[in-house]
């Protein structure tokens, strides 16, 4: 049997503060250092060992990985892809949630964080939180850099990555993937052929590893939380 492990990364300071934060570099909270550590430790505990890692670039996906292996003991090839980054919330970036809420609505803001094909306000490119302000960004092409994601926006850079680097890694090695709310949302809702209606539902928790058992077909059989 075949099995993926999925970690959402811990609590990070802008969720703490109620934030969108979408592709802002935000670090970990307190909360969130200790949800990583806490992940990292019911993994030992089961007995789990990776041989590969993939995560995004953003520093709370980074962090969470780089605690859960130093709580594991190991030093494995690591993954960096701007493709596993949190859906790009576009010029909601920074914002707070309920002020959000109180400005533009209860049901537009829920249309905006939950909706498949609803995309937020978007960034322009002399916006100093356009991405590729940031040198994180400065190897990718322009043409492959969001204003603003819905979620099947974030699908098709997600699954294709998935596809191509992840799967592959699948029937021979052990594999965690360390991301997002909804770059995990995406990828959960290719792996389990979710509607669009299950996967507006689908809450994934912070630091809490979810284990995909996958046929030799890397169909799914079942999953769960570790936690």
């Amino acid at each position: 049997m075949i099995k993926l492990v999925l970690v959402r990364h811990g609590e990070s300071l802008w969720n703490l503060e109620n934030r969108f934060t979408g592709w802002t570099d935000i670090d970990l909270s307190e909360n969130g250092i200790m949800e990583a550590h806490e992940a990292g430790k019911v993994l030992k505990e089961k007995g789990y060992i990776f041989d590969i890692a993939f995560t995004s670039i953003l520093k709370r996906a980074n962090r969470t990985l780089n605690i859960i292996l130093d709580e594991l003991n190991l030093d494995i090839p690591i993954k960096y892809s701007y493709k596993l980054n949190e859906r790009h919330y576009g010029a909601l970036q920074g914002l707070n949630k309920d002020e959000t809420r109180k400005k533009y609505g209860e049901e537009q803001v829920h249309l905006w964080r939950r909706s498949v094909d609803v995309r937020p306000p978007a960034l322009t490119e002399d916006d100093p939180r356009y991405p590729l302000n940031d040198p994180l960004y400065k190897d990718i092409d322009k043409s492959e850099i969001p204003l603003t994601e819905n979620l099947i926006d974030t699908i098709n850079r997600v699954v294709p990555y998935y596809k191509s680097d992840i799967e592959p890694m699948l029937k021979e090695h052990n594999v965690i993937v360390v991301a997002h709310g909804n770059s995990l949302r995406a990828l959960i809702k290719y792996i389990d052929n979710l509607t669009d209606e299950e996967v507006m539902g689908l809450e994934i928790q912070t630091g809490n590893p979810i284990v995909y058992e996958l046929d030799e077909n890397l169909k799914p059989i079942t999953h769960y939380y570790l936690k």
